[in-house]
C-alpha cells in the first residue's frame, strides 16, 4: 500500500455546519492513520484554533494555520514562520476602512482585534479561541501571520482594490468567506505551505487527497494529485479547478463519505 498524505480546510469542509467535527469523520480519519495514512489540517485558522480539532481526532497531524503563515509538526514543533513585513503591515493597519469593518492580526501566540465583535467569536465557540482588543494605534506591525478584514462584501472589495494598489504583488490576498478578506506575506498560501511539508516528509503531490470550499483553498487543490471541492463551495472554485471533483455537502460529513468510498472503508452505520 502506497500511504496517501490526506489535506483538508475546515470551515465548510471537514467541520460540519455548526463547526464542529463530525463523529463520523473522527472514526474514519483515526482509521485511515491508523492504516498509515497521513493528515494534515489546512485551515485560516490561527494555530492555537486548529490545534483543538486535532486533539480531537487524537491522531498525528500537521497543521498548516492562517493560510500557509505557519506549519506545525504534530509534536507542535513549529516547522515553518512567515510573518507580513512590518512596513507592509502598518499600512495595512492604518488603511482607512468603514466603520463596520473589523480588522484583525492573526499574530505568533494571539488574535488581536480592533473593537469587540460577538458575531467574530461564533465560530470559534467550539474551540474557545478569542481575541484580545487592542486599538489600531497600538497594534504591533512585527510578528503577524495574517492581517483580516470582516465586514461587508461589498466593503471589502474596496479595500482589497486598495490594498492591491499600494501592495504591487507583494502580499497574498484572499478569501475564506465572502465576509472575510485575509492578507499574508507575499507567495504565502495553503499550497506553497504543503509543497513545503510533503517534500519534508518525502510524501509526492500526486499521491495527495485535497478538501476544500473557498478561495484560500485554490493554490492546494491544484497542487494535488486527488483534489475535491464541496457542494456548498465558493461559485467560482469549479472555474478554477477544471481537473477537481465536487463532492457532498459539509453539513452532511461529505468528506468522510469520500474517503469510505475512496480508501474501501466498511459503510457507517
Amino acid at each position: 500500500m502506497t500511504p496517501r498524505l490526506i489535506v483538508s480546510d475546515l470551515d465548510g469542509t471537514l467541520l460540519g455546519s455548526d463547526h464542529r467535527l463530525h463523529t463520523d469523520t473522527i472514526e474514519v480519519l483515526r482509521t485511515l492513520v491508523g492504516h498509515g495514512h497521513h493528515l494534515v489540517l489546512a485551515s485560516g485558522r490561527h494555530y492555537a484554533d486548529m490545534r483543538v480539532f486535532r486533539d480531537q481526532l487524537d491522531v498525528p497531524a500537521h497543521l498548516i494555520s492562517s493560510n500557509g503563515a505557519y506549519t506545525h509538526a504534530p509534536d507542535d514543533q513549529l516547522l515553518d514562520a512567515n510573518h507580513v513585513d512590518p512596513r507592509q503591515a502598518a499600512a495595512l493597519i492604518q488603511l482607512p476602512r468603514p466603520e463596520g469593518v473589523r480588522l484583525s492580526l492573526y499574530m505568533d501566540d494571539a488574535w488581536y482585534i480592533d473593537a469587540e465583535s460577538p458575531s467574530h467569536l461564533e465560530m470559534h465557540a467550539a474551540t474557545g479561541f478569542v481575541y484580545q482588543v487592542v486599538p489600531p494605534e497600538q497594534m504591533p506591525v512585527d510578528g503577524i501571520g495574517k492581517i483580516l478584514y470582516g465586514g461587508d462584501p461589498e466593503a471589502l472589495f474596496k479595500i482589497e482594490t486598495a490594498i492591491r494598489e499600494i501592495s504591487d504583488g507583494a502580499l497574498h490576498v484572499t478569501y475564506s468567506t465572502p465576509e472575510s478578506l485575509e492578507i499574508m506575506a507575499g507567495n504565502v498560501n495553503k499550497g506553497v505551505a504543503l509543497a513545503a511539508l510533503l517534500e519534508r516528509i518525502g510524501v509526492s503531490a500526486e499521491h495527495c487527497l485535497a478538501f476544500g470550499d473557498n478561495l484560500n483553498d485554490i493554490e492546494m487543490l491544484s497542487l494535488v494529485g486527488e483534489p475535491h471541492f464541496m457542494l456548498n463551495s465558493h461559485p467560482d472554485m469549479a472555474g478554477h479547478l477544471s481537473t477537481a471533483r465536487q463532492i457532498g455537502h459539509h453539513g452532511e460529513a461529505a468528506v468522510a463519505v469520500l474517503l469510505r468510498e475512496r480508501f474501501g472503508l466498511p459503510a457507517n452505520g
